[in-house]
């Protein structure tokens, strides 16, 4: 009853007085777990904790808005950016060899710089130091990044020569990797997507020292003769593989490759124009090297047999249907007496060709329509196919180009057909056209320039009986053997090789007073195996030492130290 009237007053009951007996009261220990009893919390300790899990709150909250709200559009930027990124890795451009395995062109990879990835850097383009190799080579621009660093332009890029025209086998394909960074930008790791696929490597047909040594010999010929330009080519006339093919003065395609900026500038503004690869987009009037065209030609339709005796008196003479005191004078560079179709061609008549071009008294002319065909047989008036871009067609004069060129009021005369046969008038010719035609008349096939290696040859016949070009490729001999003052590359006449040659020289200028000099040929002589043709221009009119005494030194040295281009 006791407990009962406490209860009810409101006293609470102890534990122990509940489960204290007499049995365990001597070992009770009130600190132990099982005889604990656990006191409430206060409220003043829940307040605090609160407070504190109040604050605490805020803060995070604060923190989170200052990161979501006032700068969330930055760090959202840093985070597509920076946390995980694509990345170019550029492919290695493919290397660029000569005939003879010699490097042409290669790459160098530059050391990183500090704190750049290594994904950000690209192969450097060198190229060898070889005189006369420009034009055929060319050069690159590189991959170009804006100032943020994004590429907007990813891929090496040919710009001319070699490097343009074969600009898809050297480049290859780039890869890409993704780099996974941490909040300070330091990379965590990569992983390739796609790796890059080298370029493929290409062996020219050029022989590197060779196509030197006669860009060399020219040049200081030039130089020293007062010839402005030129150009040259060696060509294989049964596969059409180019051995030389080199233009001077020429630029220098490394320092256009690094971006040298003066250099550039000076190369652009030289009155020289080295930019321009003469060899394949310089138009020239021919000259005398078209004769041996024009006298297969002949042959062929049947005009005029090889043994028929013209009298060349220096000059031939037409009479004016108008003023018979003022005949029109067609004139010849000299004297050559009686002469026939293989000395006609070894001392370059041009009485002999204005005949059998134009026709002159009882002698029939092949005409203005036949000149303009077989040009066109041998390939001129057309590109040849060489797989360097800008090549030029050049001009056969017609009377359609005279009337378009002039105007209908000056109709085609006579004198017109005349100084075509003898390659003069509104004719232009590139060089490799010239050492084109010189290889259709070794061989009877006009065949495709190539400039790679090991090329399946590609050609048309001519169509003209080989007995007929044996008389022009006899006479071209002769041009080098003959013993005739008047014979006109005796200069190649040399120990160890034998030649078959023709010059040509052309006036130009508003009073002629500069000239032009050709000298297209073929050796061996006997069993033609290559094609030449050279050309000098713009010396002084008059100039006595032109394209053939140039070349002299050059052949000189290929006998003393090339014997596999000999035979």
């Amino acid at each position: 009853m006791r407990l009962f009237r406490r209860r009810l007053g409101g006293h609470e009951i102890a534990p122990d007085e509940i489960f204290l007996d007499s049995s365990n009261l001597p070992g009770h220990d009130t600190f132990h777990f099982e005889g604990k009893v656990e006191r409430p919390v206060s409220r003043r300790a829940i307040f605090f904790v609160g407070v504190f899990f109040c604050l605490a709150a805020l803060i995070f909250a604060s923190r989170a808005a200052q990161l979501e709200v006032a700068q969330g559009a930055m760090f959202a930027e840093i985070s597509r950016e920076n946390a995980i990124e694509s990345s170019i890795t550029f492919a290695t451009r493919g290397l660029v060899y000569d005939r003879n395995g010699k490097e042409l062109a290669w790459n160098e990879l530059p050391a990183p710089t500090s704190g750049a990835s290594t994904t950000e850097q690209f192969a450097k383009r060198r190229y060898s130091e070889l005189a006369g190799l420009s034009h055929v080579l060319g050069w690159i621009r590189y991959p170009k990044q804006d100032k943020s660093g994004l590429w907007w332009r990813k891929e090496y890029s040919g710009m001319s020569g070699a490097e343009l025209a074969y600009d898809e086998v050297l480049s290859g394909n780039n890869g890409s990797v993704m780099i996974e960074t941490d909040a300070r930008g330091r990379v965590q790791r990569e992983n390739i997507v796609a790796p890059p696929v080298r370029g493929s490597d290409l062996r020219l047909s050029i022989d590197a020292e060779v196509q030197s040594k006669l860009y060399e010999v020219l040049h200081r010929h030039a130089g020293a003769t007062g010839f402005v330009g030129g150009a040259a080519a060696i060509m294989d006339v049964e596969t059409g593989e180019i051995l030389a093919l080199t233009s001077f003065p020429e630029y220098d395609n490394q320092a256009f490759t690094d971006g040298d900026a003066d250099a550039v500038a000076a190369a652009s503004e030289d009155k020289k124009v080295p930019l321009l690869n003469r060899a394949i987009s310089g138009l020239y009037t021919p000259g005398s090297i078209v004769k041996p065209i024009f006298a297969a030609a002949a042959l062929n339709e049947r005009i005029i047999s090889p043994a028929k005796i013209i009298i060349s008196t220096g000059a031939l003479t037409v009479p004016n249907p108008y003023d018979k005191d003022k005949p029109t004078i067609f004139r010849d560079w000299t004297v050559h007496g009686a002469v026939d179709m293989r000395e006609a061609i070894a001392v370059s008549s041009d009485e002999y060709f204005y005949t059998i071009g134009g026709g002159y008294g009882s002698q029939k002319g092949l005409g203005i329509e036949k000149l303009d065909d077989y040009s066109r047989l041998f390939g001129l008036g057309m590109v040849t196919g060489v797989s360097l871009r800008g090549e030029e067609d050049g001009v056969i004069p017609t009377p359609e180009w005279k009337a378009k060129t002039f105007g209908e009021d000056d109709p085609w005369r006579i004198g017109n057909t005349y100084h075509t046969a003898i390659g003069q008038y509104g004719f232009q010719v590139t060089p490799i056209q010239a050492v084109r035609f010189t290889a259709a008349i070794a061989t009877g096939k006009l065949i495709t320039p190539q400039l790679l290696a090991s090329s399946t040859p590609q050609f048309t016949k001519i169509g003209i009986p080989d007995e007929y070009l044996e008389i022009a490729r006899e006479g071209m001999r002769m041009a080098v053997t003959s013993n005739r003052f008047d014979a006109t590359v005796k200069a190649l006449n040399l120990h160890g090789i034998e030649i078959a040659a023709k010059t040509g020289t052309a006036q130009i200028g508003s009073k002629n007073q500069y000239m032009n000099s050709w000298n297209v040929g073929f050796w061996p002589a006997s069993r033609p195996r290559y094609a030449f043709a050279v050309v000098l221009e713009r010396a002084p009119a008059g100039t006595a030492s032109g394209a053939a005494p140039a070349l002299a030194p050059f052949f000189s040295w290929l006998v003393a130290n090339h014997p596999e281009y000999l035979n």
